[in-house]
């Protein structure tokens, strides 16, 4: 019997999930990955200079790097990256389900972000600083239309990726659906927003927060207007399309504190 398409097709991706690496750069970037036990770490390539300055990681990590010239840096990475002289191949983190992260046990009422087709992975990357700074329990994409992880990202996130959950599901509104079963509020931050955050969670900051955040342009899609159980928007910045889809997580995070 022939399997469903739908079978085959989740059985390719999670093939070639298994397959994938990334090639992460940027001294910051490669010194968290190897300070980090949950990372697969597979092919290490450093400039003296660089190897100099992350030794007491590469000791920690216990790999065995690659010295390169760096007028020739051997890493398969875009010549125009600033690389530093630090490249690291590893396989992408594995967070777990988005149920286990939302019920996990915190000191602070859960706040978590989701992104709806946010493609730029430097919004991505600051994105996950001020969810570290801020203490969100994940920041949650989409697998087709989301900054995958990459070296781009990781720069940007400054660290933030190799401690801060980023996960990316199939399917938003699904998730938002799960989310809301599990009693968070779900609000969604738009200009057509008609209260504020601080308004929309009055009464109830000890409950766990979900905020939804859509790409520079489109916005939230409509599918995921309608999931939300309120639609809110920033005062402060007199409308939300004046703010970068990153500055704005930061201050939603900062609004719903708990």
């Amino acid at each position: 019997m022939q399997k469903p398409k739908w079978v085959i097709e989740k059985e390719q991706t999670k093939r070639a999930a298994a397959a994938e690496t990334i090639w992460l750069f940027g001294l910051h970037a490669v010194r968290d990955a190897l300070m980090n036990p949950a990372r697969v770490r597979l092919r290490l390539v450093v400039t003296q200079n660089a190897l100099d300055k992350l030794a007491d990681a590469i000791a920690a990590s216990g790999m065995e790097p690659e010295i390169s010239d760096p007028r020739k840096f051997a890493a398969p990475i875009d010549p125009q990256s600033v690389h530093q002289g630090a490249a690291l191949e590893v396989k992408p983190l594995d967070w777990g389900s988005l149920k286990d992260i939302a019920l996990g046990e915190g000191p602070e009422p859960a706040r978590i972000v989701m992104l709806d087709r946010v493609t730029d992975p430097h919004n991505v990357g600051a994105i996950l600083r001020s969810a570290e700074v801020f203490g969100a329990r994940a920041v949650v994409g989409v697998q087709r239309h989301s900054a995958p992880e990459t070296g781009a990202l990781a720069k940007t996130a400054s660290g933030a990726l190799e401690r801060q959950p980023y996960l990316r599901i199939r399917n938003l509104a699904d998730g938002m659906q799960e989310l809301k079963a599990m009693g968070y509020i779900v609000l969604g931050l738009d200009g057509t927003g008609t209260q504020t955050i601080e308004a929309a969670l009055e009464g109830k900051r000890n409950r766990p927060v979900a905020l939804v955040l859509g790409a520079e342009g489109p916005g939230l899609r409509e599918k995921t207007l309608e999931t939300c159980d309120a639609v809110v928007r920033i005062d402060a910045a007199g409308g939300f399309g004046s703010l970068n889809v990153s500055n704005a997580a930061a201050v939603a995070l900062y609004a719903a504190r708990g």
